[in-house]
């Protein structure tokens, strides 16, 4: 209830009215069962601007810190992260990340949109980096189609390490679903779990038109914070 109040009463009109955003390719969301929308990841505004664009309610993946804030500011960021569909997720790998994938698959298994960044952190640069392969199992393991979303501009609204958002216009462009079930059942096979997140990472490219580095942005960031000496 609080979602639909926040979208359609509170958040939603104050967006829209401020950065005015374009939609392309809406068409392309199913009415109907689940389905992973997956993005590009350019600004923390992201996970607030496309719910605010979308018919249907979507669950985002998010990283468990901002569950986790202490005093009035933590207190209000998980309320609002709670209200508006976001699930709390260890990045820290093993065993976490496997409750990670089972919390998708049961959004998914409940018929409902849930929301990824393959790239598993948002650009530090505004390049589109390499995708992580548990898109691709998740996908395979509930059977659904994979929605590409190209989010255009919103790391010139909000860019890393800013607390105030820039006014300016901003795009969503939802692509063709991609449809994997030729591979069902090779869920283990990491070679095809590549080759379907490479697959899914060409059609980010092509929808966002950013540049593409081939390598993981965590590795990017890592080296940003310790450089070669």
């Amino acid at each position: 209830m609080f979602y639909w109040f926040m979208k359609y009463l509170v958040a939603g009109p104050i967006v829209k009215a401020v950065f005015r955003p374009w939609v392309v390719g809406a068409e392309n969301l199913p009415q109907t069962g689940g389905a992973i929308i997956a993005s590009n990841h350019l600004s923390f505004i992201d996970s607030i601007v496309l719910p605010l664009c979308m018919d249907r309610q979507i669950s985002f993946l998010a990283k468990s810190e901002y569950f986790k804030g202490k005093g009035l500011k933590g207190w209000a960021t998980r309320v609002f992260m709670t209200a508006t569909g976001q699930l709390p997720i260890d990045r820290s790998g093993g065993k976490a990340s496997e409750a990670s994938l089972n919390t998708g698959l049961t959004v998914l298994g409940a018929e409902q949109f849930l929301g990824i960044y393959p790239e598993g952190t948002r650009s530090p640069d505004g390049k589109l980096y390499r995708g992580r392969t548990g898109v691709a199992r998740m996908v395979l393991e509930a059977g659904v189609p994979i929605i590409p979303v190209a989010m255009i501009d919103t790391e010139k609204v909000m860019p890393i390490g800013t607390k105030l958002p820039k006014i300016r216009r901003i795009g969503i462009v939802f692509g063709e679903p991609l449809d994997f079930s030729r591979f069902e059942g090779m869920e283990g096979d990491r070679f095809i779990l590549r080759s379907i997140t490479d697959e899914l990472m060409v059609e980010l490219h092509k929808l966002s038109r950013q540049e593409y580095v081939d390598v993981y942005a965590t590795s990017v960031k890592e080296r940003a914070v310790t450089p070669w000496r």
